[in-house]
């Protein structure tokens, strides 16, 4: 059978983003390659190149469209500077917890969607609104950011843990754990995995945002 020749199939921007997108859900982030890519969009790595310069421009081509199906949530009504900080931090978790990879990215400190930096905005200007100085203010949202981000990650990896479907070494540990040297840890070790396992982020924001934001004058 002769090679088929001509020009490889056309393609659009939706198409790479709808390819990359099944790259990712199934293979994770990390398999995101340009050529990988063009397999997926059935055309050939050149090709590819004439519609994104690189790897950096694919990614924050993926980050600008996550972020601009993502709703602004209006600010809660009638709340003082720690609630609206409070509300933008959930918002935020919100946005990210089913998107674990761009988390990754994000906490690079590299790349970036300008379409998501109204939740920075946001928070600084709260917390300058509590009193804060501009500078504490972005020490406050850097501190957030690290928080929600961390808490993040680590869910999605204990999620991918037991995905296994196999008993833990943690788990294992603490079942045997000697009372007579650690008898707190060994009377809870029965309930780590549950006492661990549960969603504390509010408790964690509220927290932090108490310790950031100047108290409200009585």
């Amino acid at each position: 059978m002769p090679a088929r020749t001509g020009r490889p199939p056309r393609i659009s921007r939706t198409d790479i983003l709808a390819a990359a997108y099944r790259v990712i859900d199934a293979e994770g982030a990390q398999a995101l390659t340009m050529r990988r890519l063009a397999r997926e969009v059935g055309t050939t790595p050149m090709a590819l190149y004439r519609h994104v310069r690189d790897k950096d421009e694919l990614l924050l081509m993926l980050l600008d469209d996550y972020a601009a199906g993502v709703p602004r949530p209006e600010p809660p009504a009638g709340g003082g500077p720690a609630e609206r900080v409070m509300a933008t931090a959930h918002a935020m978790r919100e946005a990210l917890m089913e998107v674990p990879w761009i988390v990754e990215l994000l906490r690079a400190d590299d790349l970036m969607s300008a379409r998501a930096l109204w939740y920075p905005e946001e928070i600084i200007d709260a917390a300058v609104q509590a009193g804060l100085t501009s500078e504490e203010a972005v020490d406050a949202y850097r501190i957030i950011w690290h928080y929600t981000a961390g808490e993040i990650s680590a869910r999605a990896a204990a999620a991918r843990r037991r995905a296994d479907d196999r008993p833990t070494h943690r788990s294992q540990v603490f079942e045997s754990l000697d009372p007579a040297r650690l008898p707190r840890l060994a009377a809870l070790g029965p309930r780590w995995t549950e006492l661990t396992g549960r969603d504390t982020y509010d408790k964690g924001i509220q927290a932090l945002v108490r310790g950031l934001l100047p108290a409200p004058p009585a």
